[in-house]
């Protein structure tokens, strides 16, 4: 299945942070110096890393290690960043391929026009083994295997008035796995996911944002496997493309500052998917709740707790079962996560994550079937 919230330890690995001139931001630590080197350590535990069924899943102990350089150039109005993480996490309870490994290279250019027009780059690429320590919306996997991810995004800023402001935002999602042939993870998720989005941002109050939103997005499965496997040709039933989507979103929120310490997202909507290639015994749309809400507050200076909570459709690697005439399609989730990330002296930082996710399969023999996964660390 595919996970949609990814582990929040992240924020600790060094993550660049990187401002323009025009939107100031960047630490002490990158006001002082063009680069930084952080690494992180800690425990985990996962009740079921490989998100096998509840009879065959096994529970784990763990360790993760994970090094990072970040390095910065800060122009008059243009600030270029360049952010490298290396993670290794190694599973105390497998048998064998007892470690994961993850590199995740991310390149950043924010550009201030003037002090009203910005325009802003990101790019990240990961090649990993254990999808749930890249970004969210990461896929988590029934097995250990690689794959390459590139997430590109591309956002124009304008200040129209002092209150009123507008983002146009462009967002590329490549998914590519190394394991191939009939009902393989390559079949089952290789993908790309354009996802077009204009947000609208009313100052209503000193400490009050309000934002109206549109988002389209397309998901094309790209592999010319077939989904089923103990049905190793390709034909109408099995190719992947039966399982592409394309969705609207449209939300209302709000960005609240109550203090200097405690502020809080909340966006609140609806998804409209169409599935356009789906056969004729499946749904040709459905309608679901989107929800993208969370709350941090900053006790310390480096010490702070965030909980969150995110609802949408989202991509799977559950499509056929042995007896099934149709794939399932995808499946709707809800992921609520926590974060408690305290800095122990002024180099040394602790953290401990925990998610926990309830997903409903749509389509195939699987419809409306739950699964749980549940993670902390």
């Amino acid at each position: 299945m595919k996970k949609i919230i990814a582990s929040a330890s992240l924020a600790a690995l060094g993550a660049t942070g990187l401002q323009a001139a025009y939107a100031p931001g960047l630490s002490p630590m990158e006001k002082s110096k063009p680069w930084t080197i952080s690494a992180l350590v800690r425990g985990f535990y996962d009740d079921n890393p490989t998100d096998s069924p509840r009879t065959q899943k096994q529970d784990t102990w763990g360790l993760e290690l994970s090094p990072s350089l970040a390095v910065n150039l800060a122009l008059d109005q243009t600030l270029i960043g360049f952010n490298y993480v290396y993670d290794l996490r190694f599973y105390e309870a497998r048998p064998k391929n007892d470690a994961d490994h993850m590199h995740q290279f991310t390149l950043k250019v924010d550009h201030a026009i003037n002090e009203r027009y910005k325009v802003g780059l990101n790019n990240s690429f990961n090649y990993a083994q254990e999808p749930e320590l890249t970004s969210v919306a990461a896929t988590t996997l029934r097995t250990q295997q690689p794959y390459l991810h590139n997430n590109a995004r591309l956002a124009f800023n304008a200040e129209l008035t002092p209150i009123i402001g507008l983002e146009a935002a462009y967002q590329n999602n490549f998914w590519d796995f190394d394991q191939r042939g009939p009902g393989s993870l390559s079949a089952l998720l290789d993908r790309v996911e354009h996802l077009g989005s204009v947000v609208a941002r009313w100052q209503a109050m000193p400490a009050t944002v309000g934002l109206l939103g549109y988002r389209y997005e397309i998901v094309d499965h790209t592999s010319s496997d077939s989904t089923a496997q103990n049905d190793p040709v390709l034909s109408p039933i099995t190719d992947p493309a039966r399982r592409d989507t394309t969705s609207h979103y449209v939300y209302v929120g709000a960005d609240q500052s109550f203090n200097p310490q405690l502020t809080a997202h909340v966006e609140v909507g609806a998804q409209f998917t169409d599935y356009p290639n789906r056969l004729t015994v499946d749904p040709d749309s459905t309608v679901s709740p989107y929800i993208d809400a969370n709350a941090t507050w900053t006790y310390n200076p480096g010490s702070y707790v965030r909980f969150g909570v995110v609802h949408k459709r989202n991509a799977t690697d559950v499509a056929f079962q042995p007896v099934s005439t149709a794939p399932t399609l995808d499946q709707e989730s809800t992921g609520v996560y926590g974060t408690l990330n305290h800095r122990i002296t002024p180099k040394v930082t602790g953290s401990v994550i925990g998610q926990f996710q309830h997903s409903t399969f749509k389509g195939g023999l699987d419809d409306g079937k739950v699964e749980l996964l549940g993670t902390l660390g």
